[in-house]
């Protein structure tokens, strides 16, 4: 009796939109940071916090002009992204923010799905799962 080989499921790499809220000032810094993660698709939206005036002044802050980035990450690699992210919100003078991601459910188009997951071509789009 000859043995079958394992069947092996084809799983797309799953993406998430990671939102990133920082001061206005280190929205280029956060990134470049974000883009050495191979984050292929970026936007940055400048925005304002709705403190109050009294209530900045009163926690020693100088403005609320604010800074979100709007980008797609690769789910393998959100771990490593978030853990440098905290590491600079801790370490980088005037560098505090937020950031949390929401799961994209779908994506039309092999393409624009390669483009975002940063990969060339449509066999490299996909992890192999041995069941």
């Amino acid at each position: 009796m000859t043995k079958k080989p394992t069947k092996k499921n084809v799983a797309p790499i799953r993406l998430e939109l990671l939102i990133t809220v920082v001061d206005k000032k280190k929205a280029d810094f956060f990134a470049d940071l974000l883009q050495s993660f191979e984050v292929n698709m970026q936007m940055i939206v400048w925005a304002k916090g709705t403190a109050e005036e009294k209530t900045l002044e009163y926690l020693g802050l100088a403005d609320n002009d604010r800074a979100v980035i709007l980008s797609t990450v690769r789910e393998d690699r959100l771990d490593a992204i978030e853990q440098a992210l905290e590491e600079k919100f801790a370490s980088v003078k005037g560098g505090k923010g937020v950031a949390f991601s929401i799961p994209f459910s779908s994506i039309m188009g092999a393409a624009a799905f390669g483009f975002l997951s940063n990969e060339s071509g449509v066999s490299g789009m996909f992890e192999e799962e041995t069941v």
